[in-house]
C-alpha cells in the first residue's frame, strides 16, 4: 500500500547544496571493462576490476573524471560466498573501497543504481534490490571525501522495503532539475502472483522523502524485467522475459505513470522472446529491443507509427553463439551499444574461462545513426573493440546524470513561484480513503493563500474532479464523494496562490 507522500514542488536550495553537474562519461562493466567517452571524437577504452556478468552503475565528475563503480563481486560467486550479498564499490583507483564490500546484490542485471545527493555533492547513495534472496530495496551512502579522497561507505545495506521485486532498478531526475526519482516494480516468485504495481521514491535535500504505488498497466509475470526512460524522461518502456512491451508516460514533476501502450503482448507458450534489453534512440522516437529466445534478435520500432507493434523491424539475428544478445545502452556519443555474451552450448557462460576470447566476447556491437529507420540506422555487429577486455550482457545501469529541468513544467525551477515567503512551505496535505463510506477525507495544515484550487487526476491524466474554495488559513479541509470513481490510482493536486500540494490516495 502506499506509505507516504509529501513532494515540495518549489524547494528552497540550502546553503550546503550546489547544483553540480555529474556525468555519464565512463562506462565500467563485463570483464575488467571500461569505455571513456569523455571526448567523443576519441573514445578509449581501458581497465576496470569489475567482473560482473550484469549489474553494474559508475558516475564521473564534471569533468568525466571517475568517482567510484560498483557491480557484482564475481570472487563471491567462485568461492560460494554469500550468495545475496555479492556487491562491490571501487573507487577511481579500482581498489574496493573502504566498507565497501558485501552489498545487497545477487548475479541479475539491474540490481544497482547510483544516484548523487541533492543536498550534499559529497555524497552518493548507492540504491540495491534484492530480487532473490534478502528481498527488497537497500541504500548505502559514500562519502567521497573520506579515506583521503578515495571515498568510504559511511552507511550500508539500509533496508528501506523487504517485498520480493523485479530486476528492473532504474532512476530519473526530477522536473526541477535536482531532485531524483527510483522506480521499481513488484514480484512475487514465492506465490507466482501477476502484478502491475510500480513503486517510486522521491530524493531530495531532505533525504528519502516518499514511498508511493502505483497499479497501471498489464500485469507481469516474471522477475526479469527493464525499465528504460527516454532521453526527456517523461516516457518510459518496460520489457521482460516473457514477451511483455509496454510505453508509459512519466511526470517528472509528480512521479505519475499514466496511457500505457502495449507494445508487444505477453507470449503464452515456451520458447518466450526473452526480451533483453531496450534503448531509446536520442529523439525518442525510435525504440531497439534485444531478444534471445534461442537464436539473437535486434528489433527496432517506430513509435510514431499509428501501431508501434506493426512497425517491428528485424536489424539482425543470428544462431551462433545462442543466447547471446544482451543489453542495449544509449551512449554520450549518440549511438547505442549491444552487448552479447559468448555460450559455447556446454559451460555456463560466467566467470569466462581465461582461454575464452573471441570476437563476440571482445566487441560490443554498434548502431550507429539510431535516429534512423530501417538499414539507415547502421548497425553493425561486433564492432566495437574492447581493448583486450571482455563483456558479458550487461551493461551500466547509469541514469542520466546531464538531464536538466522539465523546461515548462510546473517544477521547471527550485523558487519558481517568486511570493513564496522565503521560497519554503511547511505546508502538509493528508489524504484518507475510506472504503466503507467511498470518500476521500482531504485534510492540510499550515496552508498559505486564501483561496485555492483542488482538482484530482485519474492515471491517464484527466481531471475528474475540480473545484474551487476559500481558505481559513492555516487550515483546509475538504470530503470527496468517490462513489463515481474506479477502482485504483489517484492524484490530489491543492494549489493556492502560494503554494502547491499534492498527494496519492487508492480506491479499492
Amino acid at each position: 500500500m502506499k506509505k507516504y507522500l509529501f513532494i515540495l514542488l518549489f524547494t528552497f536550495c540550502s546553503n550546503n547544496f550546489a547544483l553540480s553537474q555529474y556525468k555519464n562519461s565512463i562506462w565500467v562493466f563485463g570483464d575488467s571493462s571500461l569505455i571513456d567517452f569523455s571526448d567523443t571524437s576519441n573514445i578509449l577504452t581501458g581497465y576496470s576490476a569489475i567482473n560482473s556478468r550484469g549489474s553494474c552503475s559508475s558516475i564521473c565528475d564534471t569533468n568525466g573524471t571517475l568517482l567510484f563503480y560498483t557491480g557484482y563481486d564475481d570472487d563471491v560467486y567462485s568461492i560460494g560466498g554469500p550468495p545475496f550479498n555479492g556487491g562491490e564499490i571501487w573507487n577511481n583507483q579500482h581498489q574496493t573501497m573502504q566498507y565497501g564490500d558485501s552489498l545487497v546484490m545477487g548475479l541479475w542485471y539491474h540490481e544497482v543504481v547510483i544516484i548523487p545527493d541533492p543536498g550534499n555533492s559529497n555524497r552518493f547513495y548507492v540504491f540495491c534490490i534484492g530480487v532473490t534472496g534478502n528481498f527488497g530495496l537497500y541504500y548505502s551512502v559514500v562519502d567521497i571525501t573520506a579515506n583521503g579522497g578515495l571515498g568510504a561507505v559511511i552507511q550500508k545495506n539500509i533496508p528501506l522495503q523487504s517485498f520480493e521485486m523485479s530486476d528492473c532498478l532504474t532512476a530519473v531526475r526530477h522536473g526541477n532539475g535536482r531532485d531524483w526519482w527510483i522506480v521499481f516494480r513488484e514480484y512475487y516468485p514465492s506465490t507466482n502472483a501477476y502484478t502491475s504495481n510500480f513503486y517510486t521514491y522521491l530524493i531530495t535535500p531532505a533525504g528519502i522523502i516518499n514511498f508511493t504505488l502505483q497499479s497501471v498497466g498489464t500485469p507481469h509475470r516474471t522477475g526479469l524485467t527493464k525499465i528504460e526512460f527516454n532521453p526527456e524522461g517523461n516516457e518510459f518502456i518496460t520489457v521482460d522475459a516473457e514477451g511483455l512491451i509496454e510505453l508509459y508516460d512519466f511526470d517528472r514533476c509528480t512521479g505519475v505513470i499514466s496511457n500505457p501502450v502495449t507494445i508487444e503482448l505477453n507470449s503464452t507458450a515456451p520458447p518466450y522472446p526473452y526480451y533483453d534489453g531496450s534503448a531509446f534512440s536520442p529523439n525518442g522516437q525510435i525504440l531497439y529491443v534485444s531478444a534471445e529466445p534461442f537464436e539473437s534478435y535486434l528489433f527496432q520500432y517506430d513509435l510514431n507509427a499509428p501501431n508501434i507493434g506493426a512497425s517491428k523491424d528485424t536489424l539482425w539475428t543470428t544462431t551462433f553463439p545462442l543466447y547471446t544478445a544482451g543489453f542495449l545502452k544509449l551512449a554520450p556519443d549518440s549511438k547505442i551499444y549491444f552487448s552479447c555474451q559468448y555460450y559455447n552450448g556446454f559451460q555456463f557462460p560466467y566467470p569466462y574461462p581465461d582461454t575464452v576470447y573471441n570476437m563476440y566476447n571482445m566487441n560490443l556491437s554498434v548502431i550507429n545513426s539510431p535516429d534512423s529507420l530501417g538499414v539507415a540506422c547502421d548497425f553493425q555487429p561486433f564492432s566495437f573493440y574492447l581493448g583486450g577486455k571482455r563483456t558479458y550482457y550487461g551493461l551500466p545501469n547509469n541514469p542520466d546524470y546531464e538531464m536538466g529541468a522539465w523546461v515548462g513544467s510546473p517544477c521547471d525551477t527550485l523558487t519558481g513561484i517568486s511570493n513564496i515567503e522565503q521560497g519554503i512551505t511547511n505546508a502538509e496535505m493528508f489524504v484518507f480513503y475510506h472504503p466503507g463510506w467511498q470518500t476521500a477525507f482531504i485534510n492540510a495544515q499550515n496552508v498559505k493563500g486564501k483561496n485555492c484550487l483542488l482538482q484530482i487526476f485519474n492515471m491517464t491524466g484527466k481531471v475528474i474532479f475540480s473545484a474551487t474554495k476559500s481558505i481559513q488559513p492555516p487550515y483546509f479541509t475538504m470530503d470527496i464523494n468517490c462513489e463515481a470513481f474506479a477502482k485504483g490510482m489517484y492524484v490530489v493536486n491543492l494549489k493556492t496562490e502560494k503554494e502547491t500540494l499534492t498527494k496519492n490516495f487508492i480506491k479499492y
